[in-house]
């Protein structure tokens, strides 16, 4: 499989494109930012959750701490595939993920029926421990389009559009393809830059000149308030540390 990163420890920000200024942004960042030797690739999640969804729900009334599990393929994959385990903490702003590397048919025998992988590393032992105090089922399948760019100077930086987000709640196996509803239909794109440190000048010209502004926003967030819009409001009252707003969850529809 090659080296792969297990461990990441980042501040991720989030911002709505509209259609209509992604060409003059990605013309704004072509002297500073170059693409990936990937390309365009179709990014394939399946998120895990209780039966409740609790996790969704206490994610979406923003507490200082959440955390997530997913696994994650690039493109269609088959049962050999690689496929990637994802633990997703975020606290007080800083996201912390930590993820394992595995065929995707020994990766869906230890999510979906608790066989463990034969290399029992730390990463697996921590997935372990959220699985048997979670009991996460797969819940939601969530694809999307995605470029991805590092800086021409410094690697490290990195930033990445996605578009054509769009999930379903039932089929919930990967091999079976990226089909799915629409989480926005106005066309626009997310960007999400990745910084171990400040914005650099650059970047921050960029987006105040193209008048392109944070959102608050979650893909698997928004599918769910798609499919299940009356249940929010009562649910993430339950698990409020700091309340929030129906419009704050569908920021992404804002891009129209």
């Amino acid at each position: 499989m090659g080296a792969v990163n297990t461990v990441f420890k980042r501040v991720e920000v989030k911002y709505c494109i509209p259609a209509e200024k992604i060409d003059a942004f990605r013309a704004a960042i072509e002297p500073y930012m170059q693409a990936d030797d990937y390309g365009l690739t179709t990014i394939m999640n399946i998120y895990y959750d209780n039966a409740n969804n609790d996790l969704l729900v206490r994610s979406l009334a923003k507490p200082k701490y959440k955390e997530k599990l997913r696994l994650r393929t690039y493109g269609i994959p088959g049962e050999e595939s690689t496929a990637f385990i994802e633990l997703k903490k975020k606290a007080d702003g800083v996201v912390y993920k930590r993820r394992a590397a595995m065929p995707l048919k020994e990766a869906e025998a230890f999510l979906n029926e608790g066989k463990a992988p034969a290399e029992k590393t730390q990463i697996i032992r921590e997935i372990e421990y959220f699985l048997s105090f979670y009991r996460p089922v797969p819940k939601t399948m969530i694809a999307y389009d995605r470029v991805a760019y590092f800086g021409r100077e410094d690697p490290g930086f990195r930033l990445t559009l996605d578009r054509n987000i769009r999930y379903r709640e039932d089929d919930l196996h990967l091999t079976h393809g990226d089909s799915g509803l629409p989480v926005d239909r106005a066309g626009g794109y997310l960007l999400e830059i990745k910084v171990n440190g400040a914005l650099p000048l650059f970047m921050s010209r960029i987006l105040t000149s193209l008048r392109i502004y944070p959102v608050s926003f979650s893909k698997v967030g928004r599918a769910y308030e798609l499919v299940h819009g009356g249940e929010i409001a009562e649910r993430t009252d339950v698990f409020s540390f700091a309340g929030t707003k129906r419009t704050e969850i569908g920021g992404y529809v804002l891009c129209s």
